[in-house]
């Protein structure tokens, strides 16, 4: 069916939202084809996108479409997981409320139990809900960092873990083999009512008090002050409610702590952009804070700022991820908690920083696909089998768990260590910008980094398929005169060196590529799973750190060169 075509379905339809009919009425040619050309899918993240009318949008048909697909595969699970049911949750965002409640009661139509939060709630309490009550997975509507004009549907299992490719698979044959979505109806009898359940303050205190459980020092002098910015997202009353219970001194930004849902205060609600921490530097300045830290919407993904010697440096999600690492591993070590069987868990694209630090102190680490679920998949396997003790795991993006009692990011818990961790070094005369120096005096300078290439709408979709293809075809062998000593296509299931090309296993399929350098740096590149681009990563190994830096530069002249 034509992008024209589905559009006109659509305004025949007698089940199409008012709201929807009279956006679709202005629509140009364009937009009609970018709206409908395609079905919004699941990507790494689950599904997300730009909220209006469309098939390629998040509106009330598609969230409706998504939620029956996931209703009849929980029906064709069988009825104890119908009773168990689905916990939901929701951001500040526009809709967010609207989604989550009409989500429930698509749902209950089908017999099936649900939890709802009565109020925004952090994507980490949601993974927290699920596993609280017991449920049979779960549903977050949020687009995480993205801008105001997105919003998303995160599908959760019964471990409180984003559902991986074969879950998602499965779920996505229920959702496609659903031929009108206009039609998936989300009106209850007084039956079905009665399986929606509203959920608050129990399960805040029981998720505050396992956040507050992971302290390794709690008697460590709380002399560190602190700025917070929640970036008018769902971290506003878990964080600060968390670091007071635990003595801390914040000093909240005010203008970005309600929940608005188009972020009127802030340039970006995204900890990975500058613009996320103006604000919040300004408050540093005024009352000479010690430490910054600043949460995505939905509050699984955490930022931070130190003073350090005088001036405010923001940290990379690579960097702030080491600085836990270092402080984490170093106290349980000390404290003899250090399992012997320990392991560490990233991403293929974050940096090996975390990895050389982790192996200093014996603990294994085990790389995963770029997404948390396969972090959490990884954590609910060796829990099963008893081989390796969780210890840590983390993105590059700014995304860590300290303890597995949730299965996804969790910026509360990251704050609380990151406030913890500020406490514990400036009572011995140092800043975290110094654990980071004595660790790259240690391991090596890394100069870690990202690129993208914006490319929307049909004629982007099959750019980034020609660029990829055109990739996998040439099998680069140098980039900026530096030979590739090793090439990973994590699509092809494939590597190649210059002993030949042989199986790359322990994963599933993803449209990663990634090319290690002769000078111990690497690069990789990947379409991103919930925005129209490609994104490269770069993590670049130098001598010191004016050497890193250029090297990077180098780099980043190189890629764009060849990918232009």
């Amino acid at each position: 069916m034509t992008a024209r075509e589905n559009y006109e379905r659509w305004l025949k339809s007698p089940y199409l939202d008012e709201s929807l009919r009279q956006e679709m009425a202005g629509m140009s040619e364009q937009e009609i084809t970018d709206a409908f050309y395609t079905n919004i899918k699941f990507g790494t993240a689950g599904m997300r996108g730009v909220m209006g009318a469309g098939t390629n949008r998040l509106n009330i048909h598609t969230i409706r479409k998504a939620t029956e697909g996931f209703a009849r595969y929980i029906e064709k699970t069988g009825p104890e997981a119908c009773r168990a049911g689905v916990a939901i949750g929701y951001d500040n965002r526009y809709h967010s409320r609207e989604f989550a409640f009409d989500t429930a009661a698509v749902l209950a139509r089908h017999g099936i139990t649900v939890f709802v939060f009565d109020s925004l709630r952090p994507t980490p309490e949601l993974s927290f809900a699920v596993r609280y009550h017991h449920c049979f997975g779960g549903v977050m509507i949020t687009a995480s960092h993205n801008p105001k004009q997105y919003n998303g549907y995160k599908l959760y299992d019964a471990e409180g873990c984003q559902l991986v490719p074969e879950l998602a698979d499965a779920v996505t044959a229920e959702v496609n083999a659903i031929e009108d979505e206009l039609a998936v109806k989300a009106d209850n009898t007084e039956e079905q009512k009665k399986l929606i359940h509203i959920i608050a303050e129990e399960t805040d205190k029981a998720y505050f008090d396992a956040v507050k459980s992971i302290q390794l020092n709690p008697d460590v002098p709380r002399n560190v002050k602190i700025v917070f910015s929640p970036e008018h997202g769902t971290s506003n009353i878990p964080v600060r409610t968390i670091l007071k219970d635990c003595g801390y001194e914040v000093i909240p930004v005010l203008e970005q702590c309600d929940p608005l849902p188009d972020f009127a205060n802030t340039p970006t609600p995204n900890p990975e952009q500058e613009g996320a921490y103006e604000l919040a530097l300004k408050y540093a300045r005024e009352n000479e804070a010690d430490i910054i830290l600043v949460c995505d919407p939905d509050a699984d993904r955490m930022g931070v700022g130190v003073r350090h010697d005088g001036e405010y440096v923001l940290l990379t999600g690579n960097q702030s991820g080491s600085v836990l690492i270092e402080y984490i591993f170093s106290q349980r070590q000390a404290k003899g908690t250090l399992p012997a069987n320990g392991i560490m868990a990233n991403t293929v694209v974050t940096s090996d920083l975390g990895e050389k630090i982790a192996g200093g102190y014996g603990v294994e680490t085990v790389k995963t696909l770029t997404g948390f679920k396969f972090i959490g998949e990884k954590i609910a396997a060796y829990e099963k089998s008893g081989e390796k003790e969780y210890v840590f795991g983390y993105e590059e993006s700014y995304g860590s768990l300290i303890a597995p009692f949730v299965r996804d990011k969790d910026a509360q818990q990251a704050c609380l260590m990151l406030a913890e961790a500020a406490a514990w070094y400036k009572h011995r005369g140092m800043d975290l910008c110094d654990v980071l120096e004595e660790c790259y005096q240690k391991y090596g300078y890394y100069n870690e980094s990202q690129t993208s290439i914006f490319l929307e709408g049909e004629s982007g979709a099959a750019r980034i398929r020609e660029i990829m293809g055109a990739l996998r075809k040439e099998r680069i062998s140098v980039i900026g005169d530096v030979p590739v000593i090793l090439w990973q296509d994590f699509a092809t299931f494939e590597e190649g060196d210059a002993d030949g090309v042989r199986e790359l296993t322990g994963f599933t399929k993803s449209d990663v590529l990634k090319y290690f350098l002769d000078d111990g740096s690497w690069i990789a590149v990947r379409p991103s799973g919930t925005e129209p681009k490609i994104k490269i990563y770069y993590c670049i190994c130098g001598k010191s750190a004016e050497d890193a830096e250029v090297m990077s530069a180098h780099y980043h002249d190189a890629m764009e060169a060849l990918l232009a």
